[in-house]
């Protein structure tokens, strides 16, 4: 049995489909990332997950329960942080945990957890007065007060600054390290990239590309293409004078490269034209770059990837 099994989960509002017939499993000890836009359905899936939420069609089974029916043994098995977490403003970190440990009826070392989520140094701070990544470290140690199975993380780092996001990045991976599981939803496609071992991606309540970040850059990224720094007119002569397919847009002339050989062929063009051109270099998607193409429904150049055909190719991974 895996952590989280779900197959062909369907909600509904009226006619808004916020969730259409997805399916996945979460391993045991994976960050498990689901990703996608505002509306796209990732908040409505977690929820009923949790619990908080009736499915109107599928199956959905989290560490062996329906979440639904079996909603109080499993609260009691996993933790939880919800987008814009806050406590009460008055209570320490460490009075917040052993008011948890009471509701759980467990006894914790409130040191230990918050030594686990980096926040010792402010175990007597009011609520009030941390900041936003204290903050949301504390929501971490409430989420541990239980010894969950299983940890949900909904945007844990929505609005912290570089520093903050990469000290709760750290915390995760720590508890990653420790063999915990963790669903985590996150805007930011970077942070994905970092931590998850593998994602899925949802557009209108659908998944549309799921694996690890890797397998779906290669599946829906465009290649390694070779950028320069130059005019339109000098990406004019290097798509007459070679084979290449030859784009411009800001000042970079992109030009997708089939075999490595292709890169010498531009420069030696560019060479060739006696213009001036400046910085080279080749680079590859990231899934932030690949993401952008597979919600927007942007056809590539074989023409695979349109607003219709994703959820074609969406329909078909449910199938397989």
């Amino acid at each position: 049995m895996k952590p989280v099994e779900v197959n062909s989960l369907r909600k509904s509002y009226g006619n808004l489909k916020a969730v259409d017939g997805i399916s996945f499993t979460v391993n045991e000890g994976e960050v498990f990332g689901l990703l996608g836009p505002n509306g796209a359905g990732k908040t409505t899936t977690i929820e009923i997950l949790e619990g908080l939420r009736k499915k109107d069609e599928g199956t959905a089974k989290v560490l062996g329960f329906d979440p639904w029916q079996k909603g109080y043994e499993l609260h009691r098995k996993i933790g939880v942080i919800p987008q814009d977490f806050t406590f009460f403003e008055k209570q320490t970190p460490r009075e917040g945990i052993k008011y948890y440990a009471d509701l759980f009826n467990v006894k914790i070392d409130p040191d230990e957890i918050l030594k686990e989520v980096l926040l010792e140094d402010s175990a007597k701070n009011l609520f009030e007065n941390l900041s936003g990544g204290q903050k949301q470290k504390m929501g971490l140690a409430l989420s541990l007060v239980n010894s969950p199975d299983l940890l949900f993380l909904d945007e844990p780092t929505t609005g912290l600054d570089p520093n903050a996001r990469r000290a709760i990045w750290e915390v995760i991976r720590g508890l990653k390290a420790k063999g915990k599981t963790i669903i985590l939803t996150t805007h930011y496609l970077d942070e994905a990239q970092q931590l998850s071992d593998r994602v899925a991606i949802m557009d209108h309540g659908r998944i549309v590309a799921m694996g690890t970040s890797d397998e779906i850059i290669e599946k829906h990224g465009s290649g390694e293409r070779l950028q320069i720094h130059g005019s339109e007119k000098l990406a004019d002569y290097i798509r007459a004078n070679t084979e290449l397919k030859v784009e411009y847009s800001n000042g970079v002339i992109s030009i997708p490269l089939k075999q490595k050989i292709d890169a010498l062929a531009a420069l030696a063009a560019a060479e060739q034209s006696k213009m001036d051109w400046g910085e080279i270099q080749t680079r590859r998607d990231s899934l932030d770059d690949v993401f952008v193409r597979l919600v927007s429904g942007t056809m590539d150049e074989h023409g695979e990837i349109t607003g219709k055909s994703v959820h074609d190719k969406s329909s078909n991974q449910r199938r397989q």
